[in-house]
């Protein structure tokens, strides 16, 4: 048969397959980049960038520490509300007397109405504790509502007490009597919604020692009590506020409520750390 089959034509050389360049299960590479030239950051584009990551890091941390401030106060309040309630028990349990201030001296230390608190024997920072000797441990059942989740407790400012944070809460000493004085009952507190139990505490300590005179710092304090109207250089308040400005304070009813600093009781020996005076009321209540 003459002539030639179209299907069967052999390739020209410029239909044949080009056999240095590689090839692929999936086809010829195609290892053309075209002509155009990859650019490179500018410094002024490098800068632009950087400012602009500034402006939004400036923006979103002040609200990041916000949410975190807010997340620290939810936790406080949480722990007031369960101390409230283990009041609420031991009130039930023991007629309605409230529990003592200290209750006794013992093994170089005293029991305190929150635990045992070793004494003078031992320096401050090292002095041992035990809480399960506290009157609220049975019904806390030995739970960390004892700690405000507060950061000043890891300030260059604080003096601890003992090898940790014992406490970070102080208790009415108008409702939990001293150890010399009868127990306060229940049916005494006539206005429970305005009867503070516990609240954000501490104190600034400049008379333990004489160091202390020329640097004060913050320590804990387990007791709340009205300090206005002292003699010079006697005043110690003992409210602590800690929260933006506000002390967390757990009610007699169950309550938790935020309180203001008694305008000019602010103490002048650390004023960055807030101590001040409780408004006198909510502390003495049968004294309206």
């Amino acid at each position: 048969m003459s002539g030639k089959n179209p299907k069967f034509q052999v390739p020209s050389s410029k239909q044949q397959p080009d056999l240095q360049r590689p090839v692929s299960k999936f086809g010829a590479w195609n290892l053309e980049f075209g002509t155009s030239r990859s650019r490179a950051f500018t410094l002024v584009e490098l800068l632009v960038v950087i400012a602009i990551i500034g402006i939004l890091a400036a923006l979103i941390l002040p609200a990041l520490n916000q949410g975190k401030a807010s997340a620290q106060r939810a936790v406080c309040t949480g722990n007031l509300r369960q101390l409230g309630i283990a009041t609420r028990l031991y009130w039930d349990d023991n007629r309605g007397n409230g529990f003592k201030q200290w209750s006794s001296n013992t093994n170089n230390g005293r029991v305190w109405w929150f635990g045992w608190l070793e004494g003078t024997s031992a320096e401050e920072g090292q002095r041992r504790f035990d809480l399960s000797a506290g009157v609220l441990f049975p019904y806390l059942r030995g739970s960390d509502v004892r700690l405000c989740p507060s950061p000043v407790w890891t300030s260059a400012q604080f003096k601890p007490k003992a090898t940790s944070v014992v406490f970070s809460y102080g208790c009415n000493s108008y409702l939990f009597a001293a150890n010399n004085q009868p127990a306060v009952n229940v049916n005494r507190i006539t206005r429970p919604t305005d009867t503070a139990l516990f609240a954000d505490a501490a104190q600034i300590n400049n008379f333990q020692t004489e160091d202390l005179a020329e640097n004060p710092l913050l320590e804990e304090w387990y007791l709340l009590s009205v300090e206005t109207n002292q003699p010079a250089g006697s005043y110690y308040p003992n409210g602590h506020f800690r929260h933006a400005g506000r002390a967390n304070v757990v009610f007699s009813d169950g309550h938790v409520g935020r309180e203001k600093m008694l305008p000019g009781s602010l103490d002048p020996r650390l004023p960055n750390q807030l101590v001040g005076q409780l408004r006198p009321e909510i502390l003495v209540p049968w004294s309206r």
